[in-house]
């Protein structure tokens, strides 16, 4: 018999099996045994190919019951912007000054924020940001005039979404010692935003599969029907 990855070895259960969210959410919690506060992560396989540009999925959802984890925040404004985004909380402002300090290689942040003003500017960094998926974007409300309120919705609990290349995507909804309702909660957001993105192109079954785990526990197949969708 195949030996188990370590995060596996302690659920007997079938993997196969799926599950009522609010099952699936209780298993995870169940199972993220480790001695840290794990993150809760859902990944969704969505009936899309995202090499065609009709059928890309990328958006923002705010989770109702937040991340439960601190998000620094980078504003790439200048003058009243850059005051504005200091007073609404986030830890890095600046104009030239720091996309210089981006470029040579200072990263300390989760989020990056910009004015309009600043793009181009901010068309600079596209290969440093770009990968790291952190390139301000007007889609996902990262590229806006309102600093101060983009800021606060980041810190707030809204995270970005994007789809993969197998057509899956994946994003950290909670953490482990949220509570099962705040965690359904964030997962019902989730989906909802995901059918919000959902592309024309799409076609076929949408939501295809979704899958509930903790950083170092299983991971639970949940039933689409119990998810409304």
């Amino acid at each position: 018999m195949a030996k188990q990855p370590k995060r596996m070895q302690k659920w007997t259960g079938d993997v196969a099996a799926t599950h009522a969210l609010d099952e699936a959410v209780k298993l995870v919690k169940a199972n993220a045994n480790a001695k840290f506060d794990e993150t809760v992560e859902i990944a969704v396989n969505l009936g899309v190919d995202p090499r065609h540009a009709d059928q890309q999925v990328r958006g923002v959802v705010a989770l109702p019951s937040g991340t439960g984890r601190d998000v620094r925040v980078a504003v790439i404004a200048k003058d009243a912007k850059a005051e504005e985004a200091k007073a609404a909380g986030a830890e890095v402002v600046g104009a030239e000054d720091l996309v210089e300090r981006i470029q040579g290689g200072f990263m300390d942040f989760d989020r990056v924020i910009a004015t309009p003003d600043m793009m181009a500017l901010v068309g600079r960094l596209g290969k440093v940001l770009g990968p790291r998926g952190l390139m301000p974007n007007p889609r996902v409300g990262t590229v806006t005039p309102n600093v101060g309120q983009a800021v606060k919705d980041a810190k707030g609990g809204s995270i970005e979404f994007r789809v993969e290349k197998a057509g899956i995507v994946h994003a950290g909804i909670g953490k482990a010692s949220f509570t099962e309702e705040q965690l359904t909660a964030n997962v019902k957001a989730m989906v909802d935003a995901l059918n919000k993105a959902k592309p024309s192109g799409a076609k076929g079954t949408y939501v295809k599969k979704v899958s509930l785990s903790s950083t170092m526990g299983p991971g639970f197949k949940i039933d689409v029907a119990s998810l409304g969708v």
